[in-house]
């Protein structure tokens, strides 16, 4: 959703890598860490609100209410952002507000809005509404909610009951109805296709070919130039031909919007020499497509004071343009897809003794989360809203209990028929309680875990459920079962799953990135049996707690939008 798409086996090794502290501190690191580095994986998308009101209070004494309603934003710290206001409707008790809101829909936080409704005196109507004083207008109505309930609805319409602000009055006495329709923007579900290549490209190594990718960005509103896509690298080739990639209309702003296209040589050291470039819209690269002409390549060079573009003999060419509308998240979602949530905990004795204040279990009385409750809390704070039931698998590993041997999956919440807990609540107070009626032990082993959410993946499809899970693992370790992991993985990449993995602590997490395959290698099985996409996300806390720019759940969750289309696409199911 709104990303580019083109990830041929092997073709991102070369390319892309995980966001690493070091990373962000080199501005010479390979290019998939620069993309991700700016957040611009994630799903963003346009969404546009409309209201309507019910049976709302008449205020006024010879005539009906003269509604206006306003949008607030709500931030963590409770402090309320005003995102813009209707028009008034005059001498209505249910308006229909001509006025619309666009916000932008971001999958991996919690968007909180609040709605207010105001009734504004007669004197006021000529006033522009963003100049009313709301202490000079009564109040009709308050109503709150997350963007994500209003995306996730049937026919994406939601119905909430007008109360008093909570800090005004204690009840929650209804004042009417407030309804809200959102419309996803056209442009996120319109895509281009495109298939690029190259030729005569220059020679940038010694003694073989140049490695080429192509690197496509737009321009920012400051002039600056951001990245949005990548190709594969070809090795050793001067006439490249990419894999196919994949545009929205709305990534790139419009079919007229510049992009810059560059030809880079790929270099290790993430030093990549530039072969060439061109500048062109998605229109124009229609229009090469069409024609089925070159454009010549040019290096900008500067001249004494000047800036020339030197032309190469190299030339671009675009050998396939094709618009279609494909189905996004939100069309998943609205058609009654939910996200399952399923969480495993990492019970090893290298944690340390819970009850000392140097353990990663420790449990602060001061309230303050250690890592653990930290991760659960900020990724299961997401995908709540997302679940319908919010009855979560929860699973601990790693520890003995105390009246068996060391057990690589046992249920948290210490049953031996069910793993399910109710809400995130419920998985804290499990997880507590866990920590006094286990001892800690190891070795660290996924392969179990994985399993049993493979395991109720497989099940649900067999009912023909709509459900896509995602497992979250906390570690503070190196699996020591790296092939059967890898086994149970390549397994789950053909199921509706999704994991996500939180090192906390300090331990050198290094193999864990073999797991993610942000690096383009896919998995293979001991069998022998390649992993159908890519299904892991894998993060060390202290990179997040280091970067400070994004939190946990931004890290974590950026790509799971595109994991789960990747899994309907190829599974073949429609909304």
């Amino acid at each position: 959703m709104g990303n580019c798409f083109s990830d041929p086996e092997g073709s991102w090794a070369a390319v892309g890598t995980t966001a690493s502290a070091s990373a962000a501190n080199d501005p010479n690191e390979a290019v998939g860490a620069f993309l991700k580095s700016r957040g611009l994986i994630g799903l963003f998308s346009e969404i546009q609100l409309s209201l309507s009101a019910s049976n709302l209070r008449d205020l006024d004494v010879l005539s009906k209410s003269d509604p206006m309603a306003i949008l607030y934003l709500k931030g963590k710290n409770g402090l309320l952002q005003e995102l813009g206001r209707t028009e008034v409707i005059i001498n209505s008790l249910n308006p229909k507000w001509i006025k619309t809101f666009t916000i932008t829909y971001q999958f991996e936080t919690v968007q909180n809005l609040v709605f207010r409704i105001y009734d504004i005196d007669t004197p006021f109507h000529n006033v522009e509404v963003k100049d009313h004083d709301l202490e000079n207008q009564q109040f009709l109505g308050e109503a709150s909610c997350t963007l994500s309930q209003i995306v996730m609805k049937s026919g994406r319409a939601l119905t909430l009951d007008l109360v008093h602000r909570e800090h005004f009055s204690a009840t929650k006495q209804k004042l009417g109805q407030l309804m809200i329709y959102s419309e996803e923007s056209v442009a996120a579900k319109t895509t281009a296709e495109l298939i690029l290549r190259c030729s005569d490209l220059e020679s940038k190594d010694f003694l073989s070919k140049s490695d080429p990718f192509l690197l496509i960005s737009k321009y920012a509103e400051n002039g600056s130039v951001v990245p949005i896509c990548k190709t594969e690298v070809l090795k050793n080739d001067h006439r490249p031909k990419w894999e196919p990639i994949f545009l929205s209309i709305q990534q790139v702003g419009s079919k007229e919007s510049p992009l810059v296209i560059e030809c880079l040589n790929f270099n290790r050291s993430g030093r990549h020499d530039s072969l060439g470039r061109i500048q062109k819209s998605l229109a124009d690269l229609e229009k090469l497509s069409t024609t089925a002409s070159g454009e010549n390549l040019f290096i900008p060079v500067t001249v004494g004071q000047n800036r020339q573009n030197k032309v190469l003999k190299s030339q671009f060419f675009v050998d396939n343009y094709l618009e279609s509308t494909n189905p996004t998240f939100l069309d998943y979602l609205a058609g009654g897809y939910q996200l399952n949530f399923m969480v495993a905990i990492d019970f090893t004795a290298s944690n340390g003794n819970p009850r000392l204040p140097d353990s990663l279990h420790y449990i602060d009385q001061s309230g303050r989360p250690n890592p653990y409750q930290r991760a659960i809390s900020d990724v299961g704070g997401v995908l709540q809203y997302y679940d319908f039931d919010q009855r979560f698998p929860a699973w601990g590993f790693g520890a003995r209990p105390i009246d068996g041997p060391v057990s690589h999956c046992f249920n948290l919440n210490g049953s031996k028929n069910y793993c399910e807990v109710e809400g995130i609540n419920g998985i804290m107070a499990a997880y507590t309680s866990a920590l006094f009626n286990v001892s800690l032990a190891g070795p660290t082993l996924f392969g179990h875990v994985i399993t049993n959410a493979s395991q109720i993946a497989s099940e649900s499809v067999a009912r023909n459920e709509k459900k896509y899970f995602v497992l979250l693992i906390i570690t503070d370790g190196v699996i020591t079962d790296l092939q059967e992991t890898k086994d149970a993985l390549v397994t789950a990449s053909y199921l509706p799953l999704s994991i996500l993995i939180v090192g906390v602590g300090g331990a050198d997490f290094k193999e864990m990135e073999i797991l993610d395959a942000d690096k383009g290698e896919k998995l293979d099985s001991s069998g022998e049996k390649v992993a159908s996409r890519d299904i892991v996300q894998f993060v060390p806390m202290r990179d997040v707690q280091t970067g400070g720019e994004y939190s946990i759940a931004q890290s974590l969750l950026a790509e799971l939008p595109s994991q789960f289309l990747t899994y309907m696409r190829l599974q073949d199911i429609t909304p």
